[in-house]
């Protein structure tokens, strides 16, 4: 089967590169070169997209204008990849024939409804919640999913979107955090709510290629499995540390021996339920994972996170950390 994938010079672009083409003839396409593309260029070029649609089956798009970015391009700049680029490849799809769409969005569409108010729980955060984009990016992914529902509704096109949590490798994006925590310690307490290991993000890829048709839309969460209850939402905001000791009373020891700690305060949860239901998806990385692998070795990461490595997403340095974004 031949399938178009766009971002491929990006972390989530490269790992499903390396994935089909062990069975699948892959169209590849980036504005940046990469040893993965096929086909350098932009998304915003709808002849180049229609030359890439040629015989696709299934587009898996990933490309993407993301929140590092939001200090480094205008907000049109946004507009033009995230939501003409995505245009541009449901029109030439619809066209070609293409049978299954998936979209990869993201969970910085919930914006400002992830934040509760002082006093208040944890967000329970599903499907069910409404965004509030809260930057350039979030408006832009947020009209890109409604596109995609537009084209199935209007043209039959089998859609899903993807609402990835946090799988990027660099360093957090706050520098205050940057000096609070290791970037492995941040990262491992990451895993208990709102952050996914790009091998388990590829394997969703592949269960919604498998499962659109049947489906016909759906908007997915995809993170780590979550070992926490609506029940455990208000102790989660005031003192997380404690639920955490009674679901894995193991892991104070292991982090001590590494000088780690918990987070005092966790705001949110993001439930992968729907997308493990709904798309027979069975993710493989979670705190308990994580637990084991630091016992066990220093590297957390997947096979596959390594060889992907450390991208970043700007040419250019900044004086106060990886991205300018606070």
């Amino acid at each position: 089967m031949k399938v178009l994938v766009t971002g491929t010079a990006g972390h989530l672009g490269e790992a499903l590169v390396r994935t089909l083409r062990k069975d699948h003839e892959v169209v590849a396409l980036d504005i940046k070169p990469s040893l993965f593309n096929t086909h350098t260029g932009s998304i915003t070029d709808r002849d180049l997209v229609k030359q890439c649609m040629q015989g696709v089956k299934v587009v898996l798009h990933t490309a993407t204008l993301h929140k590092p970015h939001v200090a480094t391009h205008t907000p049109q700049q946004f507009v033009d990849t995230n939501i003409t680029g995505t245009l541009n490849l449901l029109q030439e799809a619809v066209a070609a024939g293409v049978e299954v769409f998936v979209f990869t969005s993201t969970t910085s569409v919930f914006g400002d409804a992830l934040v509760p108010p002082p006093g208040a729980p944890a967000a329970w955060i599903t499907e069910s919640v409404t965004p509030v984009p809260k930057n350039i990016y979030g408006v832009t992914k947020t009209a890109a999913e409604n596109l995609c529902q537009l084209y199935y509704r209007n043209a039959g096109l089998p859609c899903i979107v993807l609402r990835t949590s946090r799988f990027f490798p660099e360093e957090d994006d706050n520098r205050k955090m940057r000096e609070i925590y290791p970037d492995s310690n941040l990262k491992a307490n990451e895993f208990l709510y709102r952050r996914a290991e790009i091998e388990d993000v590829v394997s969703a890829h592949l269960a919604a290629m498998e499962r659109a048709k049947s489906i016909g839309f759906g908007t997915y969460i995809i993170s780590a499995t979550t070992p926490f209850q609506q029940t455990d939402l208000w102790d989660l905001r005031a003192h997380a540390h404690e639920v955490v000791k009674r679901l894995y009373p193991e892991y104070l020891a292991i982090y001590e021996q590494r000088g780690w700690k918990m987070f005092p305060s966790i705001d949110r949860v993001y439930v992968n339920e729907l997308a493990r239901t709904e798309l027979g998806w069975a993710p493989k990385y979670d705190f308990k994972y994580i637990l084991e692998q630091i016992k066990h070795t220093n590297e957390l990461r997947s096979q596959l996170a390594k060889q992907i490595g450390v991208k970043g997403y700007h040419t250019e340095k900044f004086t106060e950390g990886p991205y300018p974004v606070d």
